[in-house]
């Protein structure tokens, strides 16, 4: 079997599982079919799962892969176009846990170097520019083709009690069973848009209910993929576009004060003032030495890390008690981690520096205005309901 063959069964393989398990994602996230049981006792098959089940799941899946499709492909064909040797998308799989979203994306494996300014700006921002187009495609037709409000009673035939007024009654402690997850998708400036000038009022959903619309829920998570690659940092796409806008001088201190902003809104709130005193104890420690290592991509000596990592987690305490209903959101922390960390927060320079052309300049801009719009602060809140007090 020749190396081309291989290649091509690795990535097809890895599509296909991938095309598997957003599909598996799909159905639960969109009805709450799960193939996997987590009890007490362990995790288990559902035996009850049919093919029913599964192509539930469809919906987002075909969404979501499309758009991640495209958006992998839009690097790939610049990059052929340069004659760059890169490889086709790994797709990435997750296992088809509870609240998994079913992939960790896709990514291409640039294989030569990239020489000059423009080639490296063109091959970063085709990509985010090419995802963001299907994902507007997918929300106006999602929004432009809400189904009734009576559609969410066959997800939850318990509402239909309290008619469609049922939000002033079910999204309590009181009416929520004990332990079970209340999740609420947060809101960007596009998605706001959508719902307030595209959508019919009478069908919009609940942000409690959108899971259950697999259009809506698959965009949505494609535009926050999109404002995660379009972040201003390092060698994320957003990181190319800056350094191709202002150059390598300016990217390095305007990437280096967005990561820290970044990671400074991400820990706002994750330790509580208010816990108990064994619990800070090591709480506190664990979470500088996290800090620590997220700074690391900054570039500074131990002693100024160190320093940092102090500085960031004291003013973040000090928020927390004294502001404390302002929280940050704690799910960016593991993007802040592996940006500061693996990613890089600095921009290597390229072969051969040259100005951007003006309609470049014209993307440049516009590729982080789509960032300004499609980042969301608390992308998805998961509640967990504990039995209400008598």
């Amino acid at each position: 079997m020749s190396q081309n063959t291989k290649s091509y069964l690795l990535h097809s393989g890895l599509f296909v599982v991938t095309f598997i398990t957003t599909t598996l994602a799909g159905a639960e996230w969109t009805s709450g079919k799960s193939v996997i049981h987590v009890a007490d006792d362990g995790i288990s098959f559902n035996q009850a799962y049919s093919w029913i089940d599964f192509s539930s799941g469809l919906p987002y899946s075909f969404c979501f892969l499309v758009i991640l499709t495209a958006h992998e492909f839009g690097h790939y064909f610049t990059a052929v176009y340069y004659k760059v040797k890169t490889t086709l998308p790994y797709f990435i799989p997750l296992p088809p846990l509870p609240l998994m979203l079913g992939t960790l994306g896709a990514l291409i494996r640039i294989k030569s170097p990239i020489r000059t300014t423009q080639q490296n700006f063109d091959i970063g921002i085709a990509g985010p520019l090419a995802g963001f187009v299907f994902s507007i495609g997918f929300l106006l037709y999602g929004f432009t083709h809400l189904p009734p409000p009576e559609y969410i009673f066959q997800f939850h035939p318990e509402y239909e009690q309290f008619g469609l007024e049922y939000a002033n009654y079910v999204y309590t402690a009181a009416y929520m069973p004990p332990g079970s997850m209340d999740i609420i998708i947060g809101k960007n400036l596009l998605f706001s848009f959508f719902e307030k000038f595209v959508a019919d009022p009478a069908r919009m959903p609940n942000a409690h209910e959108i899971i259950h619309y697999p259009f809506l829920f698959a965009g949505f998570l494609s535009l926050i993929f999109t404002s995660i690659n379009l972040l201003p940092i390092g060698q994320l796409d957003g990181g190319h576009v800056l350094y191709g806008l202002v150059g390598g001088k300016l990217h390095r201190i305007i990437a280096s004060v967005i990561f820290v902003l970044f990671l400074f809104y991400a820990g706002i709130g994750y330790i509580s003032p208010f816990e108990p005193l064994d619990k800070l104890i090591y709480e506190i420690p664990l979470f500088v030495v996290f800090l620590f290592f997220a700074l690391r991509g900054l570039g500074l000596n131990t002693r100024d890390n160190i320093l940092a990592a102090l500085a960031i987690f004291t003013v973040q305490y000090l928020i927390a008690t004294f502001f404390p209903n302002f929280q940050g959101y704690s799910g960016w922390l593991l993007f802040a981690f592996i940006i500061g960390r693996f990613v890089g927060i600095q921009h290597p320079p390229c072969e051969i520096e040259q100005p951007l052309t003006e309609g470049r300049v014209v993307l440049g801009w516009l590729a982080l205005l789509i960032f300004v719009l499609c980042f969301t602060p608390d992308p998805i809140q998961l509640i967990e309901h504990v039995k209400a007090a008598p």
